[in-house]
């Protein structure tokens, strides 16, 4: 079904928005394929991309940036690419559609509770950004006012007011930034309505979801990129588990199902403290986290002569260093399973791995970000 949209050019998001679906699909498998040509031992193994039956409106975490038009009227949206100009956004053909709705209605009350938006120029103003989650299976909806100063004029009878426009909000946090970098969030951070979280379900298990947590987007798409790192794993319920780059320990407390036990890894204090609470709030005792930096904790393993029968991970977009993949193969895994959202790192570190004694066996491919030229690839490597 083609859809059009206003903003397709300006916005520069969604590059594939003039294709079919079908059409995508084939163009993504095309790039993955291109990319991991420096693994030979690939060809012939690719599986068929996974696509989405309705690839609309997926999103689950919409952020817009608030700014003013030229008469001074508040607009929110989106940088136009490659500049810091807000391109006015009511309505996303990705983005969930309730968050859509929450972020205009918002919008709309700026004026009436005379708050005024900031000026990244100036410094003025208060409301820089709103953020909303929403749980999919559990339907929570979680909004984050970032502001620019502590000090919010109204805010309890600003978040009464937005409640009563959308019940369906189950929880409001103010959220500090007064810095004049890119970031988004900052540090502090202050609950003006329920838990100051969220939770989910995927693949069986419940997850809390904070303001900085990182999950998935596509909710939909992750249960089958992690149903099929799980299967790639292959495991017995025999074997100890690294989890690198755990997050708030989603993939690791999947795995851990099927495992003797799991070994998980992060650096960020907050998603470890998320990682630990959804462990317990699942009943999981088999999982061990650990707030470190994944590279050094893998070579301290190592150095202390520790062994593993599977690495599962997802680095960052820049992949991992060669420090990490060093450290990992001299753990002895017999498998790894290698998450990656960009085929460039992926490929890299494919080579380095190889190098280490590692064979790709198979690699599948997950469309995570219909209409964008992005998807998530996972590989299956062997010990040789």
């Amino acid at each position: 079904m083609e859809k059009k949209c206003v903003n397709e050019k300006k916005c520069g998001s969604c590059k594939y928005l003039h294709m079919t679906y079908k059409e995508q699909l084939k163009k993504k498998e095309e790039f993955v394929k291109h990319e991991l040509e420096k693994c030979p031992e690939l060809k012939g193994h690719f599986k068929p991309i996974i696509g989405m039956e309705n690839p609309w409106n997926y999103r689950n975490k919409v952020t817009a940036v608030f700014d003013r038009d030229r008469k001074g009227n508040p607009i929110s949206g989106v940088y136009q690419e490659g500049t810091h100009r807000v391109i006015p956004v009511e309505k996303c053909l990705i983005e969930d559609e309730l968050a859509d709705k929450i972020i205009g209605t918002i919008r709309g009350m700026l004026r009436s509770f005379k708050i005024k938006v900031y000026d990244e120029d100036t410094g003025y103003g208060l409301l820089r950004y709103v953020l909303v989650r929403r749980g999919f299976a559990t339907g929570e909806v979680m909004v984050v006012l970032v502001t620019a100063s502590p000090i919010f004029p109204s805010k309890r009878n600003f978040t009464n007011a937005l409640l009563k426009a959308h019940p369906e909000i189950t929880t409001v946090v103010q959220n500090v930034n007064n810095r004049t970098d890119s970031l988004i969030l900052g540090d502090k951070q202050q609950i003006l309505y329920g838990k100051g979280y969220i939770e989910d379900i995927l693949c069986g298990c419940r997850f809390r979801i904070s303001p900085a947590s990182f999950y998935q987007i596509n909710p939909v798409q992750t249960e089958k990129l992690y149903s099929k790192a799980v299967e790639l794993a292959g495991l017995s319920g025999k074997e100890t588990v690294i989890d690198a780059y755990c997050g708030i320990g989603t993939i690791g407390l999947i795995a851990s199902k099927h495992a003797k036990n799991v070994i998980s890894v992060e650096l960020n204090p907050d998603a470890v403290r998320d990682a630990i609470v959804n462990a317990k709030v699942n009943g999981i005792k088999n999982v061990r986290f650990y707030k470190a930096d994944a590279g050094r904790f893998l070579t301290q393993m190592a150095e202390e002569g520790a062994k593993a029968d599977v690495l599962l991970m997802d680095p960052p977009r820049n992949g991992s260093s060669e420090e990490f993949l060093r450290s990992a193969a001299l753990l002895g895994p017999g498998k790894i399973v290698y998450i990656s959202c960009n085929p460039v790192s992926l490929g890299r570190d494919l080579g380095v791995l190889k190098k280490m004694g590692y064979r790709a066996e198979e690699c599948w491919m997950v469309d995570m970000f219909p209409w964008t030229a992005h998807c998530e690839v996972c590989v299956e490597l062997c010990r040789k």
